[in-house]
């Protein structure tokens, strides 16, 4: 897969995931319910979301990492080893780091 179009999958990922993240914070703006046992629940749908929001901001960081590394002219080479990230794994991973053996 070209460069570009990975580019733009990243792009469109991190406008999807920045939506998720806005509409997470709009939830928890809304506050709880004055009834306790709505409020328990909504404590759980909370947990739920904490879990989601971090997953996302930590996706988030990694495309952010990748969109660099792309300006810099790194994308294709793994961070920890040097060696070049196979474009299979890039297409399937697109903000992945690592080559295959590192991320082993």
């Amino acid at each position: 897969m070209p460069l570009q179009e990975l580019k733009r999958r990243l792009f469109s990922r991190k406008l999807e995931l920045e939506h998720q993240v806005i509409a997470i914070a709009r939830d928890f703006a809304q506050g709880r319910s004055a009834n306790f046992s709505e409020q328990a629940q909504q404590r759980e749908n909370e947990e739920v979301l904490n879990a989601l929001e971090e997953k996302d901001r930590i996706e988030l960081r990694q495309i952010d990492r990748a969109l660099t590394r792309i300006e810099h002219g790194t994308y294709d080479k793994c961070a920890n080893c040097g060696a070049v990230i196979n474009a299979e794994r890039l297409n399937i991973v697109p903000f992945t780091e690592l080559c295959i053996q590192c991320a082993k």
